[in-house]
């Protein structure tokens, strides 16, 4: 291998470790996003969306999205009953929502 080659050959490698190192750190970061989005509703639906057995608060994890995602636009829209999930998904946005039905959806039961 001649000298031209080996530095092509190593400029390349660390343009691909430079790449996957941003990749990875992107990465953390939605992850962090994702769970502080979804952890709001931790105080009514419990922690990673597990409720205590007995309670009238469904529980989320598990949930299919498309579902989640309908149920939460018919709070904000107010076109299904709530008692504070009206007010509190007024103030989500439609990628927040997704956001939060994406999260709990990837959480088995």
């Amino acid at each position: 291998m001649n000298t031209r080659t080996a530095l092509q050959l190593a400029r390349w490698t660390a343009l691909t470790l430079a790449c996957i190192g941003a990749a990875h750190a992107q990465s953390k970061e939605e992850i962090l996003h994702t769970r502080a989005t979804a952890a709001m509703c931790a105080n009514c639906h419990g922690t990673e969306g597990r409720t205590v057995e007995g309670s009238s608060i469904p529980a989320l994890a598990g949930m299919p999205k498309d579902y989640m995602v309908l149920q939460m636009k018919a709070f904000k829209e107010g076109t299904r009953p709530a008692t504070v999930m009206h007010q509190l998904s007024k103030g989500l946005t439609d990628a927040q929502i997704l956001t939060i039905a994406s999260y709990y959806a990837a959480i088995p039961r």
